[in-house]
């Protein structure tokens, strides 16, 4: 019965690395994409940019299942969350909530995803990145609030 168990176990898991997941980038139109301070966008892109935005770098243990099916869950989420390819499309209370959220799990330590830092030392974020991210943040929250309540 064990090695029946385990024959249909190895089977199922060879079968599922023949599902293929959409690891296609969108086209990134620069006119609606995230342009701001380079210290900030360079934190951004080593840290953030591949799951929240439409540039993501696919890692060969992107196309092993069942991880892959995990791996194209999170940056879907990631992208309806925030996606930093079309931030200028994003309308401002929206954008707001969003920023909002992102200044909690960046406090609380959630972001990035510690399953995604196990793989991507690169894009641990030191406490002087943590703060620039931070307050840009904030800096930006604080000008949608002028925008909004003009």
């Amino acid at each position: 019965m064990i090695k029946k168990t385990l024959f249909v176990i190895v089977i199922i898991l060879v079968g599922i690395q023949f599902i293929p997941i959409n690891k296609s980038n969108p086209i990134v139109d620069q006119n609606l994409s995230l342009h701001t301070d380079p210290q900030v966008m360079n934190i951004l892109k080593k840290s953030c940019y591949d799951c929240h935005s439409n540039e993501t770098k696919y890692s060969i243990y992107a196309d092993i299942a069942p991880l892959s099916f995990g791996i194209e869950s999170h940056i879907s989420d990631a992208r309806k969350a925030l996606n930093f390819s079309i931030y200028k499309e994003i309308p401002d209370d929206i954008k707001r909530a969003r920023l909002q959220r992102a200044i909690k799990t960046i406090k609380n330590g959630m972001m990035p995803l510690s399953s995604y830092l196990m793989f991507h030392d690169e894009a641990k974020m030191s406490k002087e990145e943590k703060q620039v991210l931070l307050k840009w943040f904030e800096d930006e929250l604080e000008r949608l609030d002028k925008h909004l309540s003009s």
